[in-house]
């Protein structure tokens, strides 16, 4: 796998480091937090305190604090590029692609994906925040067919009776497919030529936010550093656990043992 880099202002790399009570939760730790606020803060701490005059405490504020529905909204962007091989002819992990309703659900796991329609799931990703403020965030998807270039795309499409959230998501998505040959190092011998599907994607992913006001008070650039941040290791995470799971349940349902000799990426 491989992406651009994204790390926070404060050199805090959240790819290593947990940030929530499961593989499903992404809320920054008092650490991280204070690093945010280290870097964009200033001296008088008056001016950043996240305190919710209406709540005891941080965490109780950050259960029951809604968005301000008439702020303007706040973009984050990520652009993510991945990879990974799979040990087969294109057209049979075509028709394993295609498929996806028999393997989409159990990869998703711990992340829940309900079924839209023929095509679509609403993918939930769990709890999302930083700096007192979180959402339960889900996002529709669309696993479009390939087209006639064999090229598949994922786009966002809406969660039936799903109230406004606060937030808006999109969803920009092309996996493209590459059958090769594969290129044994020296010294490594099989008793046949194999042969691998390259699977290489490019994910544009744009996500608007409307804050409370407690968190419209702090610095812009430091919501900005910290929300894009977030985003870029929530889709890195995502990212991961769903290509190994893909890559691990094609090879197993479809009986091929992957050689010692062979290191496929992923």
């Amino acid at each position: 796998m491989q992406q651009e880099p994204m790390r926070s202002p404060a050199n805090q790399d959240f790819t290593s480091e947990p940030t929530g009570d499961s593989d499903s939760e992404f809320v920054l730790t008092p650490a991280q937090e204070a690093a945010m606020l280290a870097e964009y803060g200033n001296t008088d701490d008056s001016q950043y305190d996240l305190q919710d005059p209406d709540a005891e405490t941080v965490q109780e504020k950050s259960l029951t604090q809604e968005a301000d529905k008439n702020s303007d909204l706040k973009h984050f962007h990520n652009h993510y590029i991945g990879n990974m091989e799979l040990l087969a002819d294109k057209q049979t992990v075509m028709k394993y692609f295609d498929a996806h309703q028999g393997w989409f659900r159990r990869c998703a796991h711990p992340f829940k994906a309900d079924p839209i329609g023929e095509t679509g799931y609403a993918m939930g990703i769990g709890k999302v925040g930083a700096l007192g403020f979180q959402v339960d965030a889900r996002v529709g998807l669309n696993l479009l067919p390939p087209d006639e270039n064999c090229v598949y795309r994922i786009v966002t499409i809406p969660i039936p009776e799903q109230k406004p959230q606060g937030y808006e998501v999109d969803f920009q998505a092309e996996m493209r497919l590459q059958e090769k040959k594969l290129d044994l190092k020296a010294g490594e011998k099989l008793s046949y030529d194999p042969l691998i599907t390259c699977v290489e994607w490019d994910l544009n992913l744009t996500v608007s936010l409307h804050f409370p006001a407690f968190i419209q008070k702090l610095a812009k650039d430091m919501i900005q550093k910290t929300g894009d941040s977030v985003l870029g290791f929530i889709v890195e995470r995502v990212s991961k656990s769903l290509t190994a799971k893909v890559q691990d349940d094609f090879h197993k349902t479809h009986e091929i043992k992957v050689p010692k000799q062979i290191k496929l990426r992923r």
